[in-house]
């Protein structure tokens, strides 16, 4: 099972972001684990690895990967690389496809289709915090001419309000329309999905060019990774976008 957007446009885009589904890999990592920092069997995620790309019609050489540390660095990108330290990635290269590894964080995908430039970004509760999705859009304005107004974007499958309970520390750095108080578990949920919702609107986007997806990862576990849910000993999904 592989989820596309419907909010781009795929004559000119291939977008999509992976599930648990559809691989070869054993438990705790069933089945379709792309993250080879899991302990999983390499050779069965390079094979899922190659079943994912392959049924998007990507080789696995054009794909550029960082091996994410939950901030807000923005690589831009020319070629595909496989490199560190960057949550974030944009380009305006045809065939060069932006993969962001997720097992609970947000995936959101951007597309300029006036300048047919793209990102892929990983935003967990830092990089949210850190403003992640804003500093892409002006990286992509600073080298592409990108304007808000004129982007699409995809908000994938992550852990919802619903089940992200989160300590005071964590709380604090989230506007009151961001998050929840529950009165008698005295614990606050942060919705991260509106919060990067809320960065995009900023950013120029129109609500109506926002896709957001309505899986959970934690509720629906049988067909996403969730690193909270089981305890961290899970595999990784990817969300990837580039231009044809």
């Amino acid at each position: 099972m592989i989820i596309i957007p419907e909010i781009f446009d795929a004559q000119k885009i291939v977008a999509a972001q992976s599930t648990r589904l559809g691989g070869i890999s054993l438990p705790p990592f069933n089945s379709m684990n792309l993250g080879l920092s899991v302990k999983d069997d390499e050779k069965n995620v390079l094979k899922n690895r190659d079943l994912f790309f392959g049924k998007l019609g990507i080789d696995l050489s054009s794909v550029s990967r960082s091996h994410q540390v939950h901030g807000n660095k923005v690589l831009l990108v020319n070629e595909p690389v496989t490199t560190e330290g960057y949550d974030a990635q944009i380009t305006n290269k045809p065939n060069v496809y932006l993969a962001v590894s997720i097992a609970d964080c947000t995936p959101v995908l951007i597309h300029d289709t006036k300048n047919n430039a793209v990102a892929a970004i990983h935003a967990g509760w830092r990089g949210t915090v850190g403003k992640i999705v804003s500093n892409t859009l002006q990286l992509m304005h600073q080298n592409y001419g990108t304007k808000g107004k004129d982007c699409k974007a995809y908000i994938g499958a992550c852990i919802s309000l619903k089940n992200f309970e989160v300590g005071d520390e964590v709380a604090t750095h989230f506007d009151v329309s961001e998050k929840r108080f529950d009165a008698i578990k005295q614990k606050w949920y942060v919705d991260l999905k509106t919060a990067n919702k809320k960065q995009l609107i900023d950013c120029g986007l129109l609500a109506q060019n926002i896709e957001i997806s309505n899986y959970c990862t934690v509720a629906d576990n049988d067909t996403f990774f969730s690193h909270r849910k089981e305890n961290g000993r899970t595999g990784r999904m990817m969300a990837v976008i580039g231009v044809k």
